[in-house]
C-alpha cells in the first residue's frame, strides 16, 4: 500500500495551485463581486450561475446544490479521483515533488488506478506521435496531406500512428512498468491468444482529451484495405473514458468558446482540425456517438448561457446528417443559448469544404444560418403534401408538438406564427392556439407540485443535520433567510470567516446560544474549536482549512464553505459595518434573555424565596442596562 502524503506537501499543493485556475479548466468564470467569481455549477443542472469561487480563500461553493470545498475537493469531485490521486495530479501541475510517509517515495506502480490509466494514455500518445514519422506510417501522412494537414497541423493536434504489429505498444508500456491488468483496463490493449495485444494496429491515431487536457482515449482511422475493422475505432468505455461525456477538441477550444460565447459542433476529428486551421477555433466534435445531454452540460458551463450565446451544428447534408440534426433538436431546450444548423453547399463537411474552397468558406459556413428549430420543422413538413388540406393538417399535427416544447413563451408564439406561414395556413391564430394548447397539455402531464420551502424544515431536523442539540423545549425558528435575525447572524459568521480582523477579538466572546439557527450555532462552534476568529489574522487559507477540519460533519463543513465564499450584503465592509452586525446579534441575544428572565420573575411571584427572587431581579436589571448601552453606544458597549 502506498505511503501517506506528507501534510506539508499537501499544504504546499493547495497553496501553489490557484483554485480559479483549476476550476476555469472546466467552466467559464465571471466576476461575482467582492473578489469572488461565479459560473454554472458543474455538479448539477442550472440556468443561472450559483456556483462561486473565492480565489483569496481557495474555496468554492454552489448555493444551488451545496457542493463546496477547496481545490483538492473540487478535482476529487469532478474527476472522481481519490485524495492521493488528486494531490499527485495537482503536484505534477505545480512541479512539486511529493514525500510519502510510511514507506518513502511512492513508486509509480502503486499510484491510484485513474492516475495510472491517464499516465499510460499520455505515454501512448507520445509513442504514436513518434511512430508517425517512420517509414511504415507513409500511408498515414499521405492521408493527412490529402486532406490539407501538414506536419505542423498533425503536431498541434497530437495525431500519431499505431504500428501494424500485434503488440508494439503493449511491450513498450510494459517496459515503462505497466502491468497487463492496467493495459487491459486502459483499453490500449485487448486479450489475445497468448496474452494482451494492441487494440489499435496500423491506424492513424487522434488523442482524445478531457476538458482539462488529459489524454483519456483515442480515435483510430483505418488506413489499410486488409483491415477488417470499422472505419473509425475508438477506445472502449473505461473508468476514464465515457464517450457520452467527452468532446473532441474541447481542450483546445474551451477558452475561445467562453470568450466568444459560441461553439461549433462538427462530426469528426478532421472536421475539427479543418475548422481550427481555418480560424474557427471554437469547433468541437463528439467521439463516435450522438450529441447528447452530457455534451450539453459541458458546453453550457463554458457558454454561461448568456443571451448572446450560440451553438452552431454542422451536419452533412445527407439523410444521416439530417437525422443527426433532428436528434440534436431533441435536446435543444436544454440550452439557453440559441441553436443553429449550417449545411455546406453540395453536402460537404468542413474538411472537404476547406480543401475545395479554402479557409474563408469554412468561416462563412459557421456564421449562424438556419435556427435549429426551423430546420427541424422544415424537415418534418417536407414529408407532406402541403397542396392539400389533409397534408397541411397532418404536417401541423406532427410539427406543432415540436414548437410546443419551446419553453420561452414569446419565442413559442413567434415560431408558431412562422409554422403557419410554412404550412400555408392563413388562420395564424388557429396554429398559435393549437401550439399553446399542446404546451399546456405537456405541462399538465409532466407537472409536479413545488418542492417544500427550505424554511419549513423543523428546528429539530436541522439540529440533527448540523450535529447541534436542539434546546430543551425550544420553539425557536428554523433557518429562514427572510428572518432579520438569521440574516444578521449569517453576516456576522461571514465576517468571522472572511474578514476576521474586523470582528476580532469581540467575536470570540460570543457563545453558541447567541446564534438562533442550528446551522449557524454549529459553525460558531467549529470556529471556536479551530482556535477562534483571531487565528484568521495570520493566514486566511490555513484558518479556513482548520475551521473546515473542525466541523463535525459534511453538513457543517458545507455551511462553512458557503459562508466563506458568499458575498456580503453591505456596500461597504468596514469596522462600522462589522460593529453593526456584532451589536445586532448580541442585542437580540440580550433581548431574548430579558424575556426569559421576565417570565421567570412572573412565575416566581413575590411569595418565592426572597434571595432567589432578588437575584433574578438583579440579573434582569443588569440585562436591561446592557441592552440600553448597546442601543445607545453601539460597538463601544461590547
Amino acid at each position: 500500500m502506498a505511503g501517506r502524503i506528507n501534510d506539508d506537501d499537501v499544504k504546499a499543493v493547495r497553496d501553489a495551485v490557484p483554485i480559479d485556475a483549476v476550476v476555469s479548466d472546466y467552466l467559464q468564470l465571471r466576476s461575482a463581486g467582492g473578489g469572488n467569481l461565479k459560473g454554472l455549477c458543474p455538479f448539477h443542472d442550472e440556468k443561472s450561475p450559483s456556483f462561486q469561487v473565492s480565489p483569496s480563500k481557495g474555496l468554492f461553493h454552489c448555493f444551488g446544490c451545496q457542493e463546496g470545498g477547496d481545490t483538492i475537493a473540487f478535482v476529487m469531485k469532478i474527476d472522481h479521483l481519490s485524495f492521493s490521486e488528486t494531490v499527485e495530479r495537482l503536484a505534477a501541475k505545480a512541479g512539486i515533488t511529493l514525500r510519502y510517509e510510511e514507506g518513502g517515495y511512492n513508486p509509480a506502480s502503486q499510484r491510484g488506478e485513474r492516475t495510472r490509466l491517464v499516465e499510460a494514455h499520455k505515454i501512448a500518445a507520445e509513442f504514436y506521435v513518434e511512430q508517425l514519422s517512420g517509414a511504415e506510417a507513409e500511408t498515414g501522412r499521405k492521408f493527412l496531406a490529402e486532406r490539407g494537414f501538414d506536419q505542423a497541423a498533425a503536431e498541434h493536434f497530437g495525431v500519431g500512428y499505431s504500428p501494424v504489429g500485434w503488440d508494439h505498444l503493449t511491450r513498450f508500456l510494459r517496459g515503462k512498468g505497466f502491468t497487463d491488468k492496467e493495459l487491459l483496463l486502459s483499453g490500449l490493449s485487448q486479450d489475445g491468444r497468448r496474452g494482451p495485444i494492441d487494440r489499435f494496429r496500423g491506424r492513424l491515431m487522434w488523442p482524445i482529451r478531457d476538458i482539462s487536457g488529459e489524454v483519456v482515449g483515442f480515435g483510430a482511422r483505418k488506413l489499410r484495405e486488409d483491415d477488417n475493422g470499422p472505419k473509425y475505432l475508438n477506445t472502449p468505455e473505461t473508468s476514464i473514458y465515457k464517450k457520452s461525456q467527452v468532446l473532441y477538441g474541447v481542450d483546445l477550444a474551451k477558452k475561445d468558446i467562453a470568450k466568444a460565447s459560441r461553439a461549433v459542433v462538427v462530426e469528426g476529428y478532421t472536421d475539427v482540425m479543418a475548422c481550427h486551421l481555418a480560424g474557427v477555433t471554437t469547433a468541437i466534435a463528439t467521439c463516435g456517438t450522438a450529441f447528447g445531454g452530457d455534451h450539453i452540460k459541458i458546453l453550457r458551463r463554458l457558454l454561461m448561457d448568456n443571451g448572446s450565446a450560440r451553438v452552431i451544428f454542422t451536419f452533412d447534408g445527407d439523410a444521416a446528417g439530417q437525422k443527426a440534426a433532428l436528434r440534436a433538436f431533441e435536446d435543444d431546450q436544454k440550452f439557453a443559448a440559441e441553436t443553429y444548423i449550417a449545411i455546406a453547399p453540395d453536402g460537404m463537411d468542413p474538411c472537404e469544404l476547406r480543401l475545395a474552397k479554402g479557409d474563408e468558406a469554412v468561416q462563412d459556413l459557421v456564421q449562424p444560418r438556419t435556427p435549429l428549430f426551423e430546420f427541424a420543422i422544415r424537415q418534418i413538413v417536407a414529408r407532406y403534401d402541403l397542396e392539400t388540406p389533409a397534408g397541411r393538417a397532418a404536417a401541423l399535427d406532427e410539427a406543432a408538438p415540436i414548437v410546443a416544447r419551446i419553453k420561452n413563451g414569446s419565442s413559442q408564439h413567434e415560431v408558431a406564427v412562422q409554422l403557419a406561414g410554412i404550412l400555408g395556413i392563413l388562420d395564424t391564430q388557429f396554429v398559435v392556439k393549437r401550439v399553446a394548447q399542446m404546451a399546456r397539455w405537456a405541462r399538465d402531464r409532466g407537472g409536479r407540485g413545488p418542492a417544500p420551502a427550505p424554511e419549513r424544515r423543523s428546528q429539530q431536523s436541522q439540529s440533527q443535520s448540523y450535529g447541534t442539540p436542539a434546546p430543551q423545549g425550544s420553539t425557536g425558528p428554523a433557518l429562514n433567510l427572510r428572518s432579520p435575525a438569521h440574516r444578521t447572524e449569517r453576516e456576522l459568521l461571514k465576517l468571522a470567516l472572511q474578514r476576521p480582523e474586523l470582528v476580532s477579538p469581540a467575536f470570540d466572546a460570543y457563545g453558541e446560544d447567541e446564534f438562533t439557527a442550528p446551522p449557524y450555532a454549529a459553525v460558531r462552534r467549529a470556529i471556536e474549536d479551530a482556535g477562534g476568529a483571531e487565528q484568521g489574522l495570520e493566514s486566511a487559507p490555513e484558518y479556513l482549512a482548520r475551521v473546515r477540519d473542525a466541523a463535525p460533519n459534511d453538513a457543517v463543513r458545507a455551511m462553512v464553505t458557503e459562508l466563506a465564499v458568499e458575498v456580503f450584503h453591505g456596500k461597504t465592509i468596514d469596522e462600522v459595518y462589522a460593529g453593526q452586525q456584532l451589536v445586532q446579534v448580541r442585542l437580540r441575544a440580550v433581548d431574548r434573555r430579558v424575556r426569559d428572565v421576565t417570565g421567570t420573575l412572573t412565575r416566581l411571584g413575590t411569595q418565592s424565596d426572597p434571595d432567589h427572587y432578588a437575584a433574578v431581579q438583579k440579573e434582569l436589571w443588569v440585562l436591561q442596562q446592557y441592552g440600553q448601552s448597546l442601543r445607545n453606544d453601539g460597538a463601544a458597549a461590547l
